[in-house]
């Protein structure tokens, strides 16, 4: 096993394949997964340590936890992604599709304006935050419905449903994640559900200065930041007790995608 010890524990509820799991977010759900009972296979793309400290963290959990390295730009990681996971940990029953690409520097600082368009730009977007949870639920699938009971939880974002200007390439690509959630919600029924969470503000990027970050949470209702560990509870809730939940696509907000 890659970077961690193999150790082989009784009353495992299953396996959970978070991607981008190494911190801020994906290291919240990963360890709540943990918690419920789950084994995890980690994916990461450059994170390592941050990757090998949440692993040893499963591991004081009492969980395995498979360490699985992989750029999602590229499509001949999706499969392998995949397969590491069912090889290393025996079986695949939860789908985390948490890795996702977003710049957030301020539109002048990425050199943006009004007029800019940069194909490339969304090419790179479309391609880590659309196109590839799509091919990791097509490679995931046969193995979620061996289990009988297999859960897809696909992280989307508020921005999906009103889009930033600034950041219009990210927004389309979150709204086609929305999309894909929905059409794969009916295609794998009943086996199989799928949902996304769309969180607000879950974690404020490092270059956000004190006075943007609470300019921010003025405009959330409930007058605060949301934390990862709230993301994470709504996974572990629609893995664990989301049998009758498909195809929603549920706010983690506070109530800024209300005003």
């Amino acid at each position: 096993m890659q970077g961690t010890e193999a150790r082989r524990h009784e009353g495992t509820k299953g396996v959970a394949l978070v991607t981008g799991g190494a911190k801020r977010v994906g290291r919240a759900i990963v360890l709540e997964l943990a918690r419920a009972g789950y084994e995890i296979a980690l994916h990461f793309r450059a994170s390592r340590g941050d990757a090998k400290k949440t692993a040893d963290d499963v591991l004081a959990l009492g969980r395995r936890c498979a360490l699985i390295e992989g750029d999602l730009a590229d499509p001949d990681t999706w499969p392998q992604v995949v397969n590491r996971a069912v090889a290393e940990l025996g079986r695949l029953d939860v789908l985390v599709n948490n890795a996702s690409m977003f710049d957030a520097r301020s539109p002048q600082e990425r050199g943006k304006t009004a007029s800019t368009y940069d194909a490339v730009e969304w090419d790179d977007l479309f391609r880590v935050n659309a196109t590839a949870p799509s091919g990791l639920c097509h490679f995931a699938r046969p193995h979620l419905e061996a289990g009988g009971r297999g859960r897809i939880v696909n992280i989307c974002d508020i921005a999906a449903e009103r889009p930033w200007p600034g950041y219009l390439s990210y927004c389309a690509s979150k709204a086609a994640l929305v999309a894909i959630t929905r059409g794969l919600a009916i295609a794998y029924a009943p086996k199989v559900t799928v949902n996304g969470v769309s969180p607000g503000i879950a974690i404020f990027p490092e270059q956000y200065p004190p006075d943007l970050q609470q300019k921010l949470i003025s405009q959330v209702p409930l007058q605060r930041a949301g934390t990862p560990e709230d993301i994470a509870r709504l996974v572990r809730y629609l893995v664990e007790s989301g049998d009758y939940i498909t195809g929603q696509i549920i706010a983690v907000d506070g109530g800024r995608s209300l005003v």
